[in-house]
């Protein structure tokens, strides 16, 4: 299997001209920037993510954990130990902050970190992903005390978190939780199973802490009354130390078609005298406090979908060029099979993907450090609503795409991509999951239509509509027919965007059916948006690197993949009617 790399000129060049690294550099806090630091940064992630975490990658799918009798369990060999280095380096706290222990870094860059992190081990990846949305999620809701107790050791990595929502009978239903809390003096008592938990029992830190959702006994029905409780795997004593084992277990390990490194389990609370929790914000505003953690999460697992893609990109493209295959155009000499034209579109397909996902992908990250760094409320209003406004296109069409991507890794492999051998099935099996955890596609484009377009009648989307038309107004020397396309594609998004506006609330059911088209729409112009940026950034530079790389992919892609938005917005002009009338019979 080839080994990864991480792409250091790609990483530099969105950060540079996409994300604005040296007007990050001066934000208030980030007097420690500077492009040298972020070089350096990358480089020892790099080296950690090349070095150790990425030859475990296999190993982790191969032997997978394993569950004891006694409910503990063993990840596979070397998860232990490469977790540990990953804490003698101080990576989860990179962008936390400093109060408890963190680096306070801008939270693009730590974006960045994640990114190879994701590409070198997905499994591996899903540890430090959920300790930090935990992170998130108590940063934002808990009381000091919590803070104190449990931020600090989260953001050392000393011990690592987790999300409790899911439970047998309440998938993405949260309403239908059964979990149940009773108050008990200054703490909870909490019973009651959840299933899917991710890294939710490990070998690799001395203490979990659970984030659960659960119902109080006077909690009302529905969302509205549940409640956010941490529960930690071991109490903890006045003086920090660790204490009792709480009342919790790992009762068994899912089997899974990818991501086998990361032991997904089912949790049972409080099968004895009630696992002991702690109430995270208000009683029965868990959701709240908990979404703060999932929508960090969503975007995480949206890099998630850029990174699988690069390690199956860097996979395929060394094979195409090794693999001698056919022959060239004097019909004498083996050529290898880059040169054939089909591997060549198929290459260039998941190329210019990802430049695409990733510059979106840092983009909206970035968003998160304007906001803190915002002059007054309204400017900080402004960017927290383009977060929300990224947060689903960038979980939804990354994983989307992400699935395309690592598909044609399999198939420029041919029949040894199927071989598991390769390694390019892995890439394959393990996306899979990233469009279904942390809220499926309709999830998050019922979550685009309904609460980011319709709650404010389009407000937010026409503002980006308007930086877009800005940027595009200054790119004459790109070539024409690419700025053409993309200026078509953003005409029919504002034109569609407007008739669901206005047709919405007489069609209840039309939001519903066209709501995957019309998010999936806007993620392909918004990787149509940055790609021509990007190159049109570099038109001054001719000697930049990535100069010719960047005008190629930007023109690829317009002539390649911004046309899907013609498909699509076709769907969604045809309406509810094509998708709701067929009686369930006829299926």
């Amino acid at each position: 299997m080839l080994e990864y790399r991480y792409p250091e000129q790609e990483m530099k060049f969105v950060l540079e001209h996409l994300v604005g690294l040296e007007r990050l550099c001066q934000l208030p806090g980030q007097e420690e920037m500077s492009p040298e630091l972020v070089e350096a940064v990358l480089a020892e992630a790099g080296r950690l993510g090349g070095d150790v975490l990425a030859p475990l990658n296999r190993i982790g799918d191969q032997q997978g954990s394993s569950l004891s009798a006694d409910n503990q369990v063993t990840t596979a060999p070397g998860f232990a130990e490469a977790y540990r280095a990953f804490v003698e380096g101080g990576w989860v706290g990179l962008a936390a902050d400093p109060r408890y222990g963190g680096q306070g870094l801008a939270n693009v860059l730590g974006t960045a970190v994640m990114e190879i992190w994701q590409s070198a081990n997905l499994a591996f990846s899903l540890n430090p992903l959920l300790t930090q949305g935990a992170i998130e999620a108590l940063s934002h809701h808990a009381s000091e005390a919590l803070k104190q107790t449990y931020l600090t050791k989260l953001i050392s990595g000393e011990w690592t978190g987790t999300m409790n929502l899911t439970e047998p009978d309440a998938g993405s239903d949260l309403a239908a939780i059964k979990a149940k809390a009773v108050p008990q003096g200054d703490h909870y008592l909490i019973s009651g199973q959840k299933i899917f938990i991710t890294w939710g029992e490990h070998d690799c830190a001395e203490n979990i802490v659970h984030l659960v959702l659960a119902r109080l006994p006077d909690a009302p029905a529905g969302v509205k009354g549940i409640s956010l409780f941490v529960v930690p795997k071991y109490l903890v004593n006045q003086d920090g130390s660790l204490g009792a084992r709480n009342d919790l277990k790992a009762v068994a390990l899912e089997h899974k078609l990818g991501i086998h490194g990361s032991p997904t389990c089912v949790m049972s609370y409080g099968d004895e005298q009630g696992a002991v929790g702690y109430l995270v914000g208000q009683a029965h505003q868990g959701l709240a406090c908990m979404f703060t953690m999932m929508n960090h999460a969503r975007q995480g697992v949206g890099l998630q979908g850029l990174g699988v893609a690069e390690r199956a990109y860097q996979q395929a493209l060394a094979y195409a060029r090794e693999r001698m295959q056919g022959y060239g155009p004097d019909r004498k000499t083996r050529v290898p099979i880059i040169k054939h034209a089909d591997v060549r579109r198929m290459l260039l397909t998941m190329k210019s993907s990802i430049e695409a996902m990733r510059a979106l992908a840092y983009v909206a990250s970035a968003e998160v450090d304007w906001v803190k760094a915002a002059a007054d409320a309204e400017q900080a209003r402004k960017h927290q609503v383009r977060v929300e406004l990224y947060t689903p296109i960038v979980k939804a069409w990354l994983t989307e795409l992400a699935q395309e991507v690592t598909y044609l890794g399999v198939q420029i492999h041919g029949g040894m991509g199927f071989i598991e051998e390769t390694g390019a099935a892995q890439h394959y099996r393990d996306a899979r999951i990233l469009t279904i955890y942390e809220g499926t596609t309709a999830i998050q484009a019922l979550d685009f239509v309904g609460r980011k377009l319709q709650a404010d009648g389009g407000q937010a989307l026409m503002a980006l509509y308007q930086q877009m038309e800005e940027d595009a107004s200054a790119w004459q020397a790109l070539p024409q027919a690419d700025v053409m396309a993309f200026n078509q594609a953003l005409a029919q998004a504002k034109a569609l965007s407007q008739q669901l506006l206005q047709q919405g609330s007489s069609r209840p059911q039309l939001a519903a059916v066209v709501s995957t088209p019309l998010l999936m729409l806007h993620g392909y112009l918004c990787g149509g948006w940055l790609m021509l940026k990007g190159a049109a950034a570099l038109l001054a530079e001719p000697s930049h690197p990535l100069y010719a790389s960047k005008q190629a992919s930007a023109h690829f892609y317009c002539q390649h993949l911004l046309p899907r938005v013609q498909a699509l917005a076709a769907a969604v002009n045809a309406g509810e009617e094509v998708v709701m009338d067929l009686d369930d019979q006829l299926f």
